[in-house]
C-alpha cells in the first residue's frame, strides 16, 4: 500500500474511531445504563453527567497506562532476574550496579552534567536574549544562533568532533595549541575535563532554545517598572537583575528544569563522541552497554534513570501550574 494512501486511512479510521466510540459510550451510557425515563429519569441523568466525563478521558488513561504504566511495571520486574530472564535474584541487579566503580562514575558525570548544563544554556540564552534585543540586527542574531536546534545530537556531535580532533590541520583546539608552542593532545581522552567538552555540545545546542522562551518572557515585563527604575536612578545591571529578572524567574525556572530533564536522558553525543571511554560514561551510556548482553542488568540502569528523572518532572509539571493560576 502506498504511504499516502496508508496514512489517509489511518487518520480516517482513527478520527472515525474516536467518533464512533464517543457517540456509541454515550448512547449505551445514555439508553442502557441510565435510561432518562421513568420515575428514576432525574437520578439517572445525575448519575450519567457524573460518568460522562470518565468515557472522555478512558482514552487517554487507556493509553497512557498501556505505553507508560504497563512498560515502567514491567521494566522494573524484568530488572528483579538475572542475564536469563528466568532466574528471579530481587535486588540483585542493583546491589551489583552501585558495586561497581563504573556506575559511580556515570551516576558522577550525570550529575556533572545536570548542574552544568541547564545552568550554562540558561545563562548564556538569557544574557543572548538581553543583549539581542538591543540591537537592530538582533533577530538575524537570534536566528543564527537558534540554528543548532535544528541539527540533530549526532550531527552536531560529528560537528564539534572536527573541532577537537587532534589533528591541528582540523582540531581548532590543536591549531591554536600549536600555534602557541604546545604540543597536540586529543581534548577527548583528557579525563575529567572531556566531559566537559561534551557537555558544551549539549549546551550549544540548547542555548537556542532558552535565548527564544526568555527573550519572550523579557518582552512581556510591563515597560513601566523598567521606566520607574530608570527614574529612581537604577544602572542597566540593576534594572536587569533587579527589575526584570524576578519578574520572569518562574519562565527561567521552567526553562531550566526543560533542559534538565533532556539533559538525564541525552545519550547521543556520549556515544558519537567517545562511546563512554576515558571516563565519559553517563548512565544512558553506561545503560547501552548492557543493553543487548543482560536486560536485568540494563533495565535496572534505566529504572535508575527513570527514579532521578521524576523529580525533575514533577518539580517542572508544579511550576507550570503556578505560571497558569
Amino acid at each position: 500500500m502506498p504511504p499516502v494512501l496508508q496514512g489517509i486511512l489511518t487518520i480516517l479510521i482513527g478520527v472515525g474511531g474516536c467518533v464512533g466510540y464517543f457517540y456509541f459510550s454515550n448512547l449505551v451510557l445514555d439508553k442502557v445504563i441510565f435510561p432518562a425515563k421513568g420515575p428514576q429519569a432525574g437520578r439517572n441523568i445525575n448519575r450519567a453527567n457524573q460518568v460522562r466525563p470518565w468515557l472522555f478521558l478512558f482514552p487517554a488513561m487507556f493509553a497512557l497506562g498501556l505505553y507508560l504504566a504497563y512498560p515502567v511495571v514491567g521494566s522494573f520486574w524484568r530488572s528483579l532476574f538475572d542475564r536469563s530472564g528466568a532466574n528471579f535474584i530481587g535486588l540483585g541487579n542493583y546491589i551489583d550496579l552501585f558495586s561497581e566503580s563504573s556506575f559511580r562514575t556515570a551516576v558522577f558525570n550525570n550529575l556533572l552534567w545536570v548542574l552544568f548544563v541547564p545552568a550554562a544554556a540558561t545563562f548564556f540564552g538569557l544574557l543572548i536574549a538581553q543583549l539581542t534585543d538591543r540591537l537592530s540586527w538582533g533577530n538575524i542574531a537570534k536566528s543564527l544562533i537558534f540554528m543548532p536546534m535544528a541539527i540533530s545530537f549526532v550531527g552536531a556531535s560529528l560537528i564539534w568532533k572536527f573541532v577537537y580532533s587532534a589533528n591541528p590541520d582540523i582540531g581548532i583546539i590543536n591549531a591554536i595549541r600549536t600555534s602557541i608552542g604546545l604540543v597536540a593532545l586529543d581534548p577527548l581522552q583528557v579525563r575529567f575535563w572531556n566531559n566537559f567538552f561534551l557537555m558544551f555540545i549539549l549546551v550549544w545546542i540548547q542555548t537556542g532554545f532558552a535565548m527564544v522562551i526568555l527573550s519572550a518572557a523579557l518582552r512581556g515585563i510591563p515597560e513601566e517598572t523598567v521606566e520607574a527604575a530608570i527614574i529612581d536612578g537604577a544602572n542597566p545591571f540593576q534594572v536587569f537583575f533587579k527589575i526584570k529578572v524576578p519578574q520572569i524567574i518562574g519562565t527561567i525556572v521552567v526553562v531550566w528544569t526543560t533542559i534538565t530533564i533532556l539533559t538525564l536522558k541525552v545519550f547521543d553525543i556520549v556515544y558519537t563522541m567517545t562511546g563512554g571511554n576515558f571516563g565519559t560514561h553517563i548512565l544512558p551510556s553506561y545503560m547501552m552497554t548492557y543493553m543487548f548482553r543482560d536486560d536485568g542488568r540494563a533495565t535496572a540502569v534505566a529504572f535508575v534513570i527513570m527514579i532521578l528523572v521524576l523529580p525533575v518532572m514533577i518539580w517542572n509539571i508544579r511550576q507550570a501550574r503556578k505560571e497558569m493560576r
